[in-house]
């Protein structure tokens, strides 16, 4: 079997260097190239990466500002890409998919590539089909610059397509700030917290009359949980074709 060849951008980063050690331990996986603006014997970006190394797959774990131009970069020169970086629209996401598409590779993006991340969405998801109303609370470290986090915008939107989110006072008809009442994420409201000593948390309450349920992911300290999960989407993407959002899509 031919290995798949892998570049990793963000690879001296805190989850991109735990992954692409993993590639490189694996006997199915090649490390080819990596992307680091801060190693200056590293390529510094993700299209000069490629073109001196071809690969298969790009893992992307980066940041918001930049995520999107070398999805775009990778997918112009018909590599697949396993998407960890957080900061993307729906509108990005769309724009992705049609690039992926036109160009005959898959794409695989995950808010949260931990298993026990994509064990919330399959679990939120089946509860909003019960529940009517619910709110999302997106926790995470103050120096993060993006909201709200991967994680928690891939749940309100997973939790969109059940349907919006029971809401008796609309938002036009608050008294008051009505940014108290937090971002409208696909008719999902989305209230994210920047304080230091978090890593990324996601919470999603529900509730009815008389009751709640809360479902809540915490990420630890260690990017252990990611790199099991980065390597099974690297391992599923070739031979996809368009966008498929969301690691418990590649769950049995």
């Amino acid at each position: 079997m031919t290995a798949i060849r892998v570049c990793v951008a963000g690879i001296t980063g805190w989850t991109g260097r735990a992954v692409a050690e993993a590639v490189a331990a694996a006997d199915d996986l090649e490390l080819v190239a990596g992307v680091s603006r801060s190693d200056p014997e590293g390529h510094s970006s993700v299209a000069e990466a490629l073109d001196a190394a071809p690969a298969d797959v790009l893992v992307d774990y980066t940041h918001a500002a930049v995520v999107k131009d070398n999805v775009l970069a990778a997918l112009g020169r018909s590599v697949a890409v396993v998407v960890g970086s957080s900061g993307l629209s729906a509108a990005d996401y769309d724009e992705i998919d049609a690039e992926a598409r036109e160009h005959g590779v898959g794409v695989i993006a995950a808010g949260n590539f931990s298993l026990t991340a994509a064990l919330l969405l399959r679990f939120a998801a089946e509860a909003a089909r019960y529940l009517p109303a619910w709110e999302v609370i997106d926790y995470s470290s103050a120096s993060k610059p993006d909201a709200p986090s991967g994680t928690a915008r891939e749940l309100a939107e997973r939790l969109g397509s059940i349907g919006p989110a029971a809401m008796p006072v609309p938002l036009d008809a608050v008294h008051g700030a009505r940014e108290a009442r937090g971002a409208s994420i696909a008719g999902t409201q989305v209230h994210s917290l920047r304080l230091p000593s978090f890593t990324v948390s996601t919470e999603v309450v529900f509730a009815a009359e008389g009751e709640r349920l809360s479902l809540r992911h915490d990420a630890g300290e260690s990017p252990a949980p990611y790199v099991a999960g980065t390597l099974l989407a690297i391992r599923a993407v070739p031979g996809r074709v368009g966008l498929t959002r969301g690691l418990d899509r590649l769950l049995g």
